[in-house]
């Protein structure tokens, strides 16, 4: 009886585990409670973030420790033009990554928790716009006040879209100030002041950040 009892309890593990693996970015599970939504949520954007920001801390410890060294300069050079900076100091700034928390947090608010049109169709987790007519995108639905179009880029992958959100952090002038605070503090709550400039909404897309990192405990992942 012990050993059908644990037999049933591991069909059941396994169950759940093949569930998981089922989650699809470009499918979205008719009728989800709000509990599934965000088990689906970091089931599929957990890892690739945990990833990319181990790779990222890691280069900029890396170069942090190695600024001086002459094999390095060439590599520090690239990521200067990369980067879109002149000085070691402003490379730093730009190299450091955020804590985990809060890209999740901009996922899940631009994302609708993964399930928006943008990140169904072109795994755009973080409603980032395209400038390019070269480049993948898709159109947003609707125009603009001076009816233009607005578009979005399309990515490969969650992966690709979270790497290139980190990218555009980095290097883009409207978040100077976020890579500032981040660069001279852990704190998550003193970091989320400089992304002010992310959305229309200005200070109150940072309380709404606030809100969900909080609400949802995400600061567990840093």
């Amino acid at each position: 009886m012990r050993y059908l009892l644990l037999l049933s309890f591991f069909m059941f593990t396994l169950s759940l585990e093949a569930k998981d693996l089922a989650y699809s970015s470009s499918v979205v599970p008719k009728k989800m409670s709000v509990h599934e939504k965000k088990k689906r949520f970091f089931a599929l954007v957990l890892p690739p973030t945990q990833k990319i920001y181990q790779e990222l801390h890691a280069k900029y410890r890396e170069i942090q420790d190695n600024l001086d060294q002459k094999e390095y300069q060439e590599e520090i050079s690239t990521l200067k033009k990369l980067y879109k900076v002149k000085t070691k100091e402003q490379l730093l700034l730009a190299l450091k990554p955020h804590p985990i928390s809060i890209a999740l947090a901009q996922a899940a608010v631009e994302s609708a928790w993964a399930t928006s049109r943008f990140s169904v169709e072109a795994n755009n987790l973080f409603g980032m716009w395209s400038g390019k007519e070269s480049e993948e995108r898709i159109a947003a639905k609707g125009q603009r006040e001076n009816k233009r179009t607005v578009w979005l880029k399309k990515f490969p992958s969650f992966e690709a879209s979270i790497r290139a959100y980190y990218l555009t952090i980095g290097r883009a002038k409207a978040y100077a100030s976020f890579r500032k605070y981040r660069y001279e503090s852990d704190n998550v709550f003193e970091i989320i002041k400089g992304l002010n400039k992310y959305s229309e909404l200005g200070e109150a897309y940072v309380s709404i950040i606030k809100n969900v990192i909080k609400h949802d405990n995400l600061t567990k992942y840093d």
